[in-house]
């Protein structure tokens, strides 16, 4: 399968280390679509793709899917077009508690034939969720999401403390670039207004820590991530990242596991 990506940060550099250069499988990156072509021209000799500077073009490669690894407004101003012509795999998820962007992109989707794949990200159950609310008999959805408190907060703290609690709705408009995860949550299962958030900053940790927990029909289910931060860019989690890898090697796949 024929990748493009769009952006070139450190989710694009370990997707090319573990695609390109690993030479994994059947999967093979040939293009990035980057803003700054001269900034990135080393990529090309380093990992054998293709560097572009305009959307047109860079949708006319042999691509089978495009990857987005760039930032919430690339989501609002590149992928309506791109989804237009091909399959597309969105890790700025955050851009989908736009209810105008939702709405607009699943539209093309669908007049288009082209898929969109939201990968996990950096937590798990979402296949879970999706199942066990498929009659919609799940009455109650919760993230609790602990981070680092120098990543939430500007002032020392010695003990724990809430800075966010409430419904994901209000969680995204506050937390913009911490919550994509309750996003996830949100669209996979009983939605923004219903998905119930809390944000924890906690002094005593190095890692991001998500508990889900779930109920309905089909009884209980409680989850926990710990995520490790990705090498490239310690801001990233690693999960997040290999969640992309690992959508690509499903789409791509022939036994299909939990799709």
């Amino acid at each position: 399968m024929n990748i493009g990506i769009i952006g070139a940060g450190a989710i694009a550099h370990f997707l090319l280390n573990e695609i390109n250069k690993k030479q994994l499988n059947t999967l093979q990156i040939q293009s990035v679509f980057v803003r700054d072509r001269e900034k990135y021209r080393m990529l090309e000799e380093e990992y054998g793709v293709r560097l572009y500077t305009e959307l047109t073009e860079f949708l006319n490669t042999e691509i089978d899917i495009v990857v987005e690894v760039a930032e919430i407004e690339a989501v609002k101003s590149l992928i309506p077009a791109v989804l237009r012509k091909k399959d597309v795999i969105l890790i700025s998820i955050g851009a989908l508690a736009d209810r105008e962007t939702l709405t607009n992109i699943v539209q093309i989707a669908e007049q288009s034939g082209n898929q969109i794949y939201l990968p996990s990200g950096a937590i798990g159950g979402v296949d879970l969720l999706q199942n066990a609310n498929a009659l919609g008999t799940v009455t109650h959805v919760s993230l609790t999401t602990r981070k680092p408190a120098s990543t939430l907060i500007n002032e020392p703290i010695q003990e724990e403390k809430v800075v966010f609690k409430g419904k994901a709705t209000d969680a995204i408009m506050q937390f913009p670039k911490n919550m994509n995860v309750s996003i996830v949550l949100a669209l996979a299962g009983i939605g923004f207004d219903k998905t119930q958030v809390c944000l924890v900053a906690d002094p005593h940790i190095d890692q991001n820590v998500h508990e889900i927990k779930m109920i309905g029909d089909f009884g209980e289910a409680m989850l926990t991530v710990k995520n490790n931060p990705l090498s490239e860019n310690p801001k990233t989690s690693y999960l997040a990242a290999i969640s992309i890898l690992g959508t690509l090697q499903r789409i791509n796949g022939h036994l299909l596991i939990g799709r």
